[in-house]
């Protein structure tokens, strides 16, 4: 019996595509082909870069929190730059670094722009399926986020945009390609509303401020063109935005409980001790759960505690000038470092500012002990690494420590991101570098305490760093057009300002920056005065504080610490100094107890506990790859004797000939009377004939020896 199927060619009707050139390159946006069921979605093409995006938000409200769930995830999936991933089950797993990363750069800038009030879940995904090296695909993800939310029915303030600046030979590039960014000074993220500046993100070789100030600006001239674009699009095929339940605290109960305890808040909070205001904030929660709790639930109270305190610190900053811990608006909380707290480790630095303390440990290893990197990078191997930890303790919870979290790794890439600048190269320091930063105690900036641990880490374990490198915050407080900024913000003013703006820097210049907002965005004039304040505390903090307690990196490494000489052989010599089945470098490594890395381009980096073992290595290798100089001394290996002589080997596959009348400054009868196989010799190259023979000598290298030794 025959079937009989009937189908139809999908036609996709509601398929449209927009363009726009973005810093000389295609930005392709296409809609209504894919994912049809997300509250929002686009395929953004950027050169060859194509990053799927889309954004889903939940029906109802979540019950029973007081925040907005908002999660953000950047997909990084390696077949987009044609890699298999390296994991057991070769698949991607857990998210890396960089994606974790760049789902804050793009959480940031877009959960401001979200209603307050608002409890429903929305999820944004963007998943890289296609990298170009020369387009960003975390812009392209910046930029595609932003279309997505603003065409969906999701309520939502925006469009945003997103660039990437760079500096190269002095001049300012928006988006640079593959080349341009290995070449320059600056890494700078910006991403803007049309008439403000929502995020900034920047990793720079001593940049003032002035030139980044600059960079912001150009960068918001180019976002201003994207935003046109999205509206745009926005104005075609927008949807409108939906009804969601306002969670707003009810009004009348805030001004009830105001009216009863403003002052109780006031007396509770006018301290400069977090667990005295803890303990005295605690006998009013309980008075607020005894008349409200039954009525209006434990939420309730929780969202009463948050919106009270945060009603005191800013009517104290903003109409009296006063700060909860009685600091001046400028002032920074007392500071205090320390060194070399740890014997047994290769460095140590402890940065204490207030109730925020931090202990940078720096470890150091050879070039095997690189991290393996497995992302959409263009880089293999990372040689410095600073992982930040953040134990319950440091904020006086009861509860088991967990794995790193977003947080963590933010914090830790912060002040790795500082740090890099002023590290020497592999040449200079043939070293792989790890730091550890132990969060002690926390009340706020624990990442700049880190920048300022782990300076002084480096230079406690002797890495020559080029500049000491400090870290500050700057807060701020707005309200309608009224707005101030404050120096130096503790864990009550970040949580309940406006503002974390984070500035690392040397002497010199910026060297990292991160900022984070709870507004709409800064204005140019924020932005300036906060790089003010944060340049003259970070200047601050090295004169007055950090250097006092060192003034320089320590000129010897701890006895603890690996011993690293590096040199460079021609590539053809590689295979002498690895030998058949690595039989020479592996005799090398036991003989002189180090451990060899030697790389395809033909760099030898050697390490070892005793410098001196490094040393002997680094001289046999030299004998391996350098031809013998006639009248040079080597400590040789008896390895084979003849009736005429012992041939006697001084380096691992080169051995020459010490004839009879050689071995001794006495007559010899008999080789055997003078030495055995296995014995070490001391001897002189005498002569390399035409056929490449080593002819040697015990004779006159003894010679050499004495008559050295009597010149004194």
């Amino acid at each position: 019996m025959a079937l009989e199927f009937a189908s139809r060619h999908e036609t996709f009707p509601n398929y449209k595509t927009f363009q726009m050139e973005l810093a000389g390159r295609p930005l392709v946006v296409e809609t209504g082909k894919m994912c049809g069921l997300s509250n929002g979605s686009c395929l953004v093409r950027y050169g060859e870069t194509v990053v799927l995006c889309n954004v889903t938000m939940s029906d109802k409200p979540r019950d029973g929190i007081d925040f907005f769930p908002l999660s953000v995830d950047f997909e990084e999936k390696l077949y987009s730059v044609g890699r298999i991933p390296g994991s057991f089950m070769r698949r991607e797993g857990r998210p890396g670094e960089k994606a974790v990363l760049t789902s804050r750069v793009i959480d940031r800038p877009i959960r401001p722009l979200f209603p307050k009030t608002m409890r429903n879940d929305v999820c944004v995904t963007m998943t890289v399926m296609s990298v170009d090296q020369d387009c960003s695909p975390e812009i392209t993800g910046m930029i595609g986020t932003s279309i997505a939310l603003s065409i969906s029915d999701i309520p939502w303030a925006g469009p945003i945009g997103g660039v990437f600046m760079g500096l190269v030979d002095g001049e300012l590039v928006v988006n640079p390609t593959l080349e341009q960014r290995e070449k320059s000074d600056l890494q700078l993220t910006v991403a803007a509303t049309e008439q403000k500046i929502v995020m900034i993100e920047a990793g720079a070789n001593e940049v003032d401020e002035t030139t980044m100030l600059e960079g912001i600006k150009t960068a918001h001239a180019e976002i201003k063109k994207v935003i046109a674009f999205i509206q745009g699009i926005v104005a075609e095929i927008g949807k409108p935005k939906r009804e969601f339940q306002d969670m707003e605290l009810d009004h009348d109960l805030f001004e009830a409980v105001k009216a009863e305890f403003l002052d109780q808040f006031r007396a509770a909070m006018d301290t400069d001790d977090k667990n005295v205001r803890d303990a005295r904030l605690l006998p009013i929660r309980e008075k607020l759960a005894e008349t409200y709790a039954e009525q209006w639930g434990e939420g309730t109270i929780e969202e009463l505690m948050y919106k009270m305190q945060k009603f005191v610190v800013r009517r104290w900053l903003l109409d009296d000038g006063k700060r909860v811990d009685g600091r001046g608006i400028n002032e920074i909380r007392p500071l205090g470092a320390e060194v070399g707290i740890l014997p047994r480790v290769h460095g140590s630095g402890m940065f204490t500012r207030g109730q925020t303390q931090v202990l940078t440990v720096t470890t150091l290893g050879n070039t095997k002990d690189n991290q393996l990197m497995d992302d959409l990078g263009t880089e293999p191997y990372k040689r410095y690494i600073h992982h930040y930890n953040f134990p319950p303790y440091s904020v006086g919870e009861a509860r088991a420590p967990r794995s790193p979290g977003r947080r963590e790794i933010g914090h830790g890439a912060l002040a790795e991101r500082a740090l890099v600048p002023v590290l020497p190269s592999l040449e200079e320091f043939p070293y792989t570098i790890r730091l550890v930063s132990e969060v002690l105690s926390s009340n706020g900036s624990t990442s700049q305490a880190s920048i300022c641990g782990s300076t002084l880490s480096l230079m406690d374990a002797g890495v020559p760093i080029k500049a000491p490198v400090a870290g500050i915050s700057c807060g701020l407080i707005t309200e309608g057009d009224r707005w101030m900024t404050m120096l130096d913000i503790q864990g009550v003013e970040d949580f309940h300002g406006d503002m974390d703006f984070k500035v690392g820097g040397t002497h010199n210049g910026i060297t990292a920056i991160q900022m984070d907002i709870k507004i709409d965005g800064l204005t140019y004039e924020i932005i300036e005065e906060a790089f003010e304040k944060c340049r003259k505390g970070r200047l601050f903090i090295l004169d007055e504080i950090m250097l006092p307690v060192i003034a320089e990196p320590r000129h010897e490494l701890s006895k603890y610490a690996p011993k690293m000489l590096s040199m460079v052989i021609p590539v053809d010599k590689i295979k002498d100094v690895i030998g058949k089945g690595g039989k020479v470098i592996q005799e090398i490594c036991a003989n002189c107890n180090c451990k060899i890395d030697v790389e395809e381009d033909g760099h030898v980096f050697v390490s070892a506990i005793d410098v001196e073992d490094a040393n002997r290595a680094i001289h046999t290798i030299k004998t391996i790859v350098e031809d013998p100089e006639v009248g040079a001394i080597y400590k040789g290996r008896v390895t084979r004797l003849m009736n005429f002589g012992a041939f006697v080997e001084i380096a691992p596959g080169k051995e020459g000939l010490v004839h009879i009348s050689k071995l001794d400054a006495k007559r010899v009868e008999r080789v055997e009377d003078v030495v055995a196989v296995g014995d070490e010799l001391i001897v002189m190259v005498t002569e390399i004939d035409q056929q490449g023979r080593i002819n040697l000598s015990r004779k006159d290298a003894l010679a050499a020896i004495e008559a050295k030794k009597a010149q004194g």
